[in-house]
Order: C-alpha cells, then sequence, then structure tokens
C-alpha cells in the first residue's frame, strides 16, 4: 500500500519523470545539508519548545539570522494559542488512496482549530490549491471537523498567510485526479517530462 505525501503528489505534478527517479526506483540523490539545516533547527526547537522541555541550550546554538527567525515564531499569535500537538502524523483514504503527511503543529482557538506550517523559506505560489494544504485539509477534519484553517507561518518576511477549510468533495477530487495519473503511470520512457532540469537534483541522470 502507498500513502501518498504531499511531496510525493507535487514531485509528479511539477515532473512524472522525477517522481519515478525518487519514489519508484529510489534513486537517491545526496543535496548540501546546509541547505535544509536552518528549516531542521527552527523545526526541532518549535516541537520542543511547545511540548515544554528545555530548550535553553538549543536556542544558544542558534545564528543571529536564526536567533531572528527563532523570534518571530515565539511572537507569532497563532504559535501563542492552545498547544494540540505537534510533528504530528496524519492519515486518511480518499476514494482507494491513502494519503497523509506530517504537521508541524495543530493548536486551538475556543473552538477552531488552526494547522501551522513553518516556512523559513517561502510559502507555495498557490497555497489555497497546495497539495500541501490539500492533504492536510482533509486528514486533520477527519480528527478534529472542518471548523479549521491553514496557517502558513513566513518566518523570513514575518507574515502569516490564513486559508479556511472550503470543500472537502472539491479536495477529494483534485487528489482522487492525481493519484490515478499516478497510479496508472507508465515506464519510464513513456513518462512525460518537464525539461525544468536547472535546480532539479537528479538533471544529471536525466533523459
Amino acid at each position: 500500500m502507498i500513502n501518498y505525501s504531499p511531496n510525493m503528489l507535487k514531485t509528479y505534478k511539477t515532473c512524472p519523470q522525477k517522481y519515478w527517479f525518487k519514489y519508484i526506483e529510489k534513486i537517491s540523490i545526496p543535496q548540501k545539508a546546509t541547505f535544509f539545516e536552518k528549516g531542521k533547527k527552527i523545526h526541532a526547537l518549535a516541537h520542543y519548545y511547545l511540548k515544554g522541555d528545555d530548550i535553553s541550550n538549543l536556542e544558544k546554538a542558534l545564528t543571529a539570522e536564526e536567533q531572528k527567525i527563532w523570534q518571530n515564531l515565539l511572537n507569532n499569535k497563532y504559535f501563542k494559542m492552545q498547544y494540540i500537538n505537534s510533528e504530528y502524523n496524519l492519515l486518511c483514504k480518499i476514494d482507494k488512496y491513502w494519503i497523509g503527511g506530517r504537521l508541524d503543529a495543530i493548536v486551538k482557538d475556543n473552538n477552531k482549530y488552526y494547522i501551522l506550517d513553518y516556512k523559513t523559506g517561502s510559502i507555495p505560489q498557490n497555497p489555497e490549491t497546495d497539495f500541501q494544504t490539500i492533504v492536510y485539509f482533509l486528514c486533520a477534519s477527519k480528527k478534529f471537523g472542518q471548523n479549521i484553517a491553514f496557517v502558513y507561518i513566513d518566518l523570513k518576511n514575518n507574515t502569516n498567510h490564513i486559508i479556511e477549510f472550503n470543500d472537502d468533495i472539491i479536495y477529494k477530487n483534485l487528489l482522487t485526479e492525481i493519484c490515478i495519473k499516478i497510479s496508472d503511470a507508465q515506464p519510464l520512457s513513456e513518462i512525460e517530462h518537464s525539461k525544468k532540469c536547472e535546480f532539479c537534483e537528479y538533471k544529471k541522470i536525466c533523459y
């Protein structure tokens, strides 16, 4: 059984050939650790902080830039709401397909729940229809109901992008459509190639 994550769906939509390399052939291309280091630090800090752990030593290891980003998150009004869970794995079934992912955090204010996603880089270009938004909405709504919103926290610019839960039928249709395309994918030589290779880690082995 395949559990489709937002990254898997985004990868297929961007380039089916890259999806084939990464998730079918399982070819792993090493990338520079520094590219992800800042985001990993902030996510780890946030998780431990929300759980109530002592993070004083971890805070001391932050660079000046990371300290600024961390303070932006600490001062964020959504981050200060009632803590429910963090680094939270959710899974649900749409038609015959399983989808899921791991939420950065979910918090609550009165009777409303908020999915939080911290971004040290940029938020998606079309966040309302981004697969991350849709997958997390559907999975979270199964447990917490539809009185829920998604908050992309842009830590670089210290801004929030809030998306209200819309229509689960639309979400289900969008996910079912892409899952069908993936499950019906042809052998590599016949798969559509997006030709957007400039920043792709697989460009050296691309056809």
